[in-house]
């Protein structure tokens, strides 16, 4: 893959003996960057905790979080696909490795919950074993392991839940990526409701044809939000953070979506939308008041429905992945 070749390195396993990592929620999209734009949030997200062990080969002996959705075998589940490839690829298959997953994000939430498993796999291990590999070159084992999960290959749940910040990818086959920078005031209001979209759902309603002009208007929304990014200024951002191909499509499966963007950009929002395929929405904001004022009227709309929900308030999680003790 183009900008990841790297010489083998030398690995030392000797000092660590456990660890354990947090792998943070993303938002993906960003409204006018399908597939091409996410951000991390300091929270929920999955733990993962790796241990050597005596017996050869990755185990996963623990999985907690799941209600009994995922498998106990390695090579099936997400932490361990990513993993296992990492291994695979150091020539290390034999190192004995037991593995604990810690889902703390529901399934189905669209806050990239299969990418979290995937980079804390990834992540953890690598740290196990002396850290031979980068953040940045661990990108294509992590979207490996979340590729069992859906079959798509698109980084934009991966990349910035492993780096951390807002990333925006050129190329998700050659895995071409670029952190960009943040506005040191820019915040996010991120509720989930409670109910469960399927990626291939979400996927499924998209039209395989796009009008040019919606084409245009998307370019120019999405290259006035980095732009706007790179200024600070929260009035681009505000102009941009607009979907015009697949919100108005997937908007049908989220109860009260109307009327939760309304009283988001009543409350102050500088823009709304869907987070990755759904349910999870977002608004972006100018300052923690801002944010805390829209997402409580985000979880407002859900909550008059009587839809449960949950509510995370944060700025822009610059760390991605990380060691916790």
């Amino acid at each position: 893959m183009q900008g990841l070749c790297y010489r083998l390195p030398l690995m030392k396993t000797d000092g660590l003996k456990e660890v354990r990592v947090f792998a943070p929620a993303t938002v993906a999209n960003v409204a006018c960057g399908y597939d091409v734009l996410g951000f991390a949030i300091d929270e929920p997200g999955d733990e993962v905790v790796a241990r050597l062990s005596d017996e050869p080969g990755l185990r996963i002996t623990k999985i907690t979080g799941d209600d009994g959705k995922l498998p106990l075998e390695a090579e099936k589940n997400t932490a361990g696909v990513a993993a296992l490839d990492l291994l695979k690829h150091l020539g290390m298959l034999d190192l004995g490795i037991e593995m604990e997953i810690h889902k703390k994000m529901p399934f189905g939430s669209g806050l990239g919950s299969s990418a979290a498993s995937a980079v804390a796999g990834a992540y953890a291990v690598n740290k196990l074993i002396g850290e031979p590999l980068t953040k940045k070159q661990l990108l294509p084992f992590a979207m490996t392991g979340e590729a069992s999960a859906d079959g798509a290959w698109h980084a934009d749940n991966v990349g910035p839940c492993l780096l951390g910040g807002i990333v925006f990818i050129r190329d998700n086959q050659e895995l071409d990526i670029a952190q960009l920078p943040v506005p040191k005031n820019l915040w996010a209001a991120v509720v989930h409701p409670d109910i469960e979209i399927l990626t291939k759902v979400a996927r499924g309603i998209l039209p395989t044809e796009i009008p040019l002009a919606n084409v245009t208007q998307q370019i120019g929304n999405l290259g006035g939000l980095i732009c706007g990014l790179i200024q600070e200024d929260y009035g681009m951002i505000s102009r941009s953070v607009h979907d015009v191909i697949a919100e108005p499509r997937r908007q049908k499966l989220i109860p009260e979506f109307y009327q939760a963007k309304r009283g988001a950009m009543s409350a102050g929002a500088l823009g709304f939308s869907i987070s990755g395929a759904g349910p999870s929405v977002f608004g972006l904001c100018e300052g923690e008041e801002s944010a805390r004022k829209v997402g409580a009227a985000i979880s407002s709309a859900f909550s008059k429905v009587e839809l449960g929900n949950q509510l995370y308030v944060s700025k822009i999680n610059q760390t991605g992945v990380r060691v916790v003790r």
